[in-house]
């Protein structure tokens, strides 16, 4: 298992609750791993109904097994103050540049070197090992920039160490390449069985693949329970009424007569019945496009009551089952 797992995807596919039960499940039996935000959306605190994350490793929640999840919400400003005092030592006098506002000019002017710090910031944490040699956290996962724009995001150090061909810079970029280009890294894509996320996710793939950068798992979410059975299904695209009518009939629920309750029930259950059967066939299509990418796929179910920390155990458990560790 790779131990930086990025999680992308379409806007509204739920990544960020993705991210979090790949935290919650792969901190199992005494594991640490860190959850890492890169967009200052907060959405790790909302999900574990925690304060909004300073610029800090906090323990967020514990895992099955005694694991722990820490998470971190990445500050491109207090990262390049970090990046300059790691190699510059310009601890004061990166401080006084942030009073000046000029760390918030350079990261806003030049989006390519916030993506540098904030790809960085999480390299850094996979790398980092304690005094006995120990890696800190035994996997790092990060809630990525969504699928349009993840092969930029992670290949900006590429860019970086093309254009400064020496000195700190240039050798930071290329460690940082070398973790996310290595087997210690897996780019998972989170969809849904929609057209658009799925297509997303097809062009995501081959981005990923063409700039080198390894591709992990498809992770379908909120898939919801198919209620009838083949028959069914048939007999409610046809728009059967008047054998719906007798059902009912013969269910007791009054008689098919013009007006009765039977009669006034079908047309609503028709419509309810014609809409589940269409959303089937367009998730067959759409599961149908997603086994022609050979990727090794995991469904995530939805859940009713919404997404609360209960539900993340869940999907973090049924994580664990498709994986076979349960």
């Amino acid at each position: 298992m790779s131990r930086l797992q990025v999680v992308s995807g379409k806007g509204g596919t739920g990544k960020t609750t993705v991210a979090a039960a790949l935290a919650l499940a792969l901190a199992r039996e005494g594991r640490r791993t860190l959850l890492v935000e890169v967009e200052g959306r907060q959405g790790i605190a909302q999900l574990f109904g925690a304060e909004a994350l300073p610029y800090e490793e906090r323990k967020i929640a514990v895992a099955s097994g005694g694991g722990e999840v820490f998470a971190l919400a990445i500050d491109a400003e207090r990262a390049l103050l970090d990046y300059l005092q790691m190699f510059y030592k310009l601890g004061s006098a990166g401080r006084a540049l942030k009073k000046l506002g000029a760390i918030d000019f350079a990261t806003t002017i030049a989006p390519g070197l916030r993506d540098v710090l904030l790809t960085g910031k999480a390299c850094e944490a996979v790398r980092r090992k304690d005094k006995a040699g120990r890696y800190v956290y035994d996997h790092v996962i990060m809630d990525a920039p969504p699928t349009g724009r993840i092969t930029r995001f992670l290949n900006v150090n590429d860019e970086v160490a093309g254009l400064a061909r020496f000195g700190p810079i240039h050798n930071q970029a290329q460690a940082v390449m070398k973790v996310l280009k290595s087997p210690e890294t897996a780019v998972h894509l989170v969809t849904l069985l929609e057209e658009m996320p799925v297509q997303e996710t097809a062009d995501g793939i081959a981005e990923l693949r063409e700039a080198g950068l390894p591709v992990g798992r498809v992770v379908v979410n909120m898939v919801r329970p198919h209620h009838l059975d083949e028959a069914t299904l048939r007999a409610a695209a046809d728009e059967r009424r008047a054998e719906v009518a007798r059902a009912l009939s013969r269910a007791g629920l009054g008689g098919a007569r013009r007006g009765g309750l039977a009669e006034r029930l079908v047309d609503p259950l028709l419509a309810q019945a014609a809409e589940h059967a269409s959303r089937v066939e367009l998730e067959r299509a759409q599961r149908t496009v997603l086994e022609q990418l050979d990727m090794e796929t995991y469904e995530l179910p939805l859940l009713g009551a919404g997404m609360d920390l209960a539900g993340l155990y869940e999907l973090a458990s049924e994580l664990r089952k498709q994986a076979g560790e349960e």
